[in-house]
């Protein structure tokens, strides 16, 4: 059902959407070209309001533009492809009737076939479009520059050593942002010396002002309005980035904006927060390392973790091997603990003798005196 508004026909509220993501835009940018609020776009877009009044009518504009903007780019790729697939057909002709004419025609590569990037090209290629702009997206979160710098760095360097899995991810972009900024907002990074004092402020006193509040919201709150106000990202999107749902993400933005606006009314309205933070994202000269240094640490860094992986399987190795060569071969009972021995006799109590004992001890004296009896062989 298409919906009309005093601009005239709009098409659907699907197509609204589909239109401005062909272009790459955000809805922020969207209403900010047109004058309206983000919510107001997005109801626009979902179909709950209809576009009334002069915003109506620059919005079917806008609409009109990006229609015509991609119906031109069409017809300039279908020419495009259709005389590339003209040039490759004739340069295939020719390359095929040059390899019959030098028998030389088994195996040879056709012409104007396209080779394929290698994992470095492809990298380097996702670095120059990416790091740019996280840099500055990071210095937003930390209000450092090196800092920043230094946690994109990492963020690609990890991405290096799990490219497979990173290539084969449906948003690269995404994934090297989030790894980013868990780095930049560690909390490890307040023990670290280079980090205990504060770099020197932006000049501009308005966005000292709005970096001040930035840093002062918890780093939650800080990251979820980074990315839903100042990259643009869908409120849906960005809970799944910060790992958290979808009614705790609108909650951390709601807090978020309003103790901004507590101290910047001027930022209470989405549109003029998000001119702001681009402004204060851009006004720093912020330029990330060259791709090849980037990929040459990540390397070392994975080189290095591997040696320390290797070295301590060694060294429980050889723990393990010594203990059981060292250990016993037979089991040796161990001495029991001193018990008592029971059923003895007490020692009876020196005291007189009797008579009895008294004769006796008189005839071993006389015994013991005369010595016994010799026994004297007989003769036979």
């Amino acid at each position: 059902m298409t919906t009309q508004s005093a601009a005239g026909p709009l098409p659907p509220p699907k197509e609204r959407r589909r239109l401005r993501r062909s272009r790459s835009l955000t809805r922020a940018q969207v209403a900010v070209r047109v004058g309206v609020r983000r919510s107001t776009l997005r109801a626009w877009e979902t179909g709950r309001r209809v576009p009334q009044g002069g915003e109506g009518e620059a919005y079917a504009r806008l609409l009109t533009a990006l229609a015509l903007q991609e119906t031109a780019e069409t017809v300039e790729t279908v020419e495009t492809v259709e005389m590339a697939e003209t040039v490759e057909t004739v340069q295939t002709v020719q390359t095929v009737e040059t390899a019959t004419a030098a028998g030389a025609g088994r195996g040879t590569p056709l012409a104007g076939t396209p080779a394929p990037l290698t994992p470095a090209q492809a990298f380097d290629e996702l670095y120059a479009f990416c790091a740019p702009s996280l840099v500055r997206q990071t210095y937003l979160l930390t209000g450092r520059r090196e800092l920043a710098r230094e946690a994109v760095a990492r963020a690609f360097q990890l991405a290096w050593q799990r490219w497979p899995e990173v290539a084969r991810d449906r948003d690269p972009g995404s994934w090297v942002r989030a790894a980013a900024h868990d780095c930049a907002l560690s909390p490890w990074h307040r023990f670290r010396p280079r980090y205990r004092h504060p770099e020197p402020p932006p000049a501009d006193p308005a966005d000292r002002a709005l970096l001040h509040a930035l840093l002062d919201l918890p780093p939650t709150y800080r990251r979820t309005l980074v990315l839903y106000d100042g990259v643009g990202l869908d409120l849906p999107e960005t809970a799944a980035e910060t790992e958290a749902s979808t009614p705790a993400a609108a909650n951390r933005l709601t807090h978020a904006r309003e103790a901004l606006a507590a101290r910047l009314p001027e930022l209470a309205d989405p549109a003029e927060l998000h001119r702001r933070l681009r402004a204060l994202a851009s006004a720093e000269l912020l330029h990330a390392a060259l791709p090849e240094p980037v990929r040459r640490e990540g390397e070392r860094r994975n080189a290095l973790w591997t040696r320390a992986a290797i070295a301590s399987t060694v060294t429980i190795i050889g723990a393990t091997t010594l203990t059981v060569w060292s250990a016993p071969t037979h089991y040796e009972a161990p001495l029991a603990p001193a018990q008592a021995v029971q059923g003895v006799p007490p020692v009876g109590v020196m005291g007189p003798l009797s008579r009895e004992e008294q004769a006796l001890r008189a005839k071993l004296r006389g015994a013991a005196a005369s010595g016994p009896e010799r026994v004297l062989p007989e003769a036979r």
